[in-house]
């Protein structure tokens, strides 16, 4: 069996001996037969299926989230030219939403397009690859450290040496900050949110219950049922286009965007360790890199379809669309204040906070005085349409 090197297998800097068959070695084997029977004299013939990936999501079919995990599977085969083929499933196809992590690690998929704060409950940590304290970075600002600011090393260490995982990840496409969520009447102060019954995940469920709320902690498919349940009264997922799929704007009509609670979330793209080192190398490297190239097409689309499905849901559907106000972003960065010295007494949570603090430091110093004050170019040129 053919492995990479460390140069270059860069998602695993090494590959361990798999002697279990394989996928690969069937089609090796049987490209071996058929050369041999051409040689006998036998016309030669295509031979060699593409080798199926089967790949769940986190998902809904009918999320806007499907549309972007397709685009990296349509990426990826055409880059592979006919040599792989992703069986793209949606959440519950074969696993829950949550397991999907438990399903990949245990070859039962063998790749996945979730986040990480769906496995927060294995180890908090996870939730530190998107959902953690904001320092001031943006999703773009985090996806860069995960990239080149040591993440990426941190996630391999969490995944693989503390918790033993047979799992590759790659995190890609920066998420815009996630709205602070929908409500049945107006938030404007801190003390107005005691008592609510809130949907969110991972650490910012600590968050929010520091603000005084209750918290279930749902897949996205289960919110609005929830809610015309009344086993939550408020909640967040993600962006205006899926919000606006689930039915989001059926039970509640104010909608806050702008929060610190999931302000840096990327999608998790999980790879069975075993299946993944048993590929060719260009293989492999088709798989990685089809994550940055998914990554830009994602956020295209994104900008694209949150800003529509915002305008949708105000003018087709009786939102009222709201800025959190700046009394309840500063009541989440004191209830991080908060949570962040117990997540600190984990040695390895200290050294990811550390990373990520020196990183923003260094990084967002120069993102903020480099960038030029875009309210005031686009109130410039649409006066009036900002009011925050």
């Amino acid at each position: 069996m053919k492995h990479a090197t460390p140069k270059d297998d860069v998602v695993t800097g090494s590959a361990d001996n798999n002697t279990s068959p394989s996928r690969r070695k069937f089609l090796k084997g049987g490209l071996a037969a058929a050369v041999g029977t051409a040689a006998a004299g036998f016309p030669m013939i295509s031979v060699g299926a593409p080798l199926v990936v089967k790949m769940q999501t986190s998902w809904p079919s009918s999320d806007i989230w499907m549309d972007f995990a397709r685009q990296y599977t349509e990426r990826v085969e055409r880059m592979a030219g006919g040599r792989l083929k992703i069986d793209l499933l949606p959440a519950g196809a074969v696993v829950k939403a949550f397991q999907v992590m438990d399903a990949v690690n245990d070859g039962i998929l063998d790749a996945a397009h979730t986040v990480p704060v769906y496995w927060y409950g294995k180890h908090k940590a996870a939730s530190l690859f998107g959902t953690g304290p904001v320092f001031g970075g943006s999703a773009t600002t985090m996806l860069a450290w995960f990239n080149a600011g040591g993440g990426r090393e941190l996630y391999r260490e969490l995944t693989q040496d503390i918790m033993g995982l047979n799992v590759y990840g790659l995190l890609g496409f920066p998420m815009p900050a996630q709205p602070f969520g929908w409500f049945k009447g107006t938030v404007n102060t801190a003390a107005d949110l005691q008592g609510f019954k809130y949907r969110t995940v991972g650490l910012a469920a600590d968050l929010m219950q520091k603000m005084g709320m209750s918290v279930a902690q749902l897949p996205g498919g289960e919110i609005v049922p929830a809610m015309e349940r009344g086993v939550i009264d408020a909640f967040e997922f993600n962006n205006p286009s899926s919000d606006m799929r689930f039915g989001s704007q059926d039970v509640a009509k104010n909608y806050y965007l702008s929060s610190y609670h999931q302000a840096s979330e990327s999608f998790e793209f999980l790879f069975n360790k075993d299946f993944f080192d048993d590929l060719d190398d260009d293989l492999k490297a088709i798989l990685e890199y089809g994550v940055e190239s998914a990554s830009t097409a994602n956020t295209a689309i994104a900008l694209d379809n949150y800003s529509q499905d915002l305008q949708t849901l105000q003018e087709k559907h009786g939102v009222t669309v709201h800025r959190t106000s700046k009394e309840i972003l500063d009541a989440e960065l004191k209830a991080w204040d908060q949570i962040i010295p117990d997540l600190e007494k984990d040695p390895y949570m200290k050294k990811v906070l550390d990373s990520q603090r020196a990183w923003v430091e260094r990084v967002v110093f120069y993102e903020l005085m480099n960038s030029p004050d875009y309210n005031l170019a686009y109130s410039h040129y649409f006066p009036g349409k900002l009011k925050l």
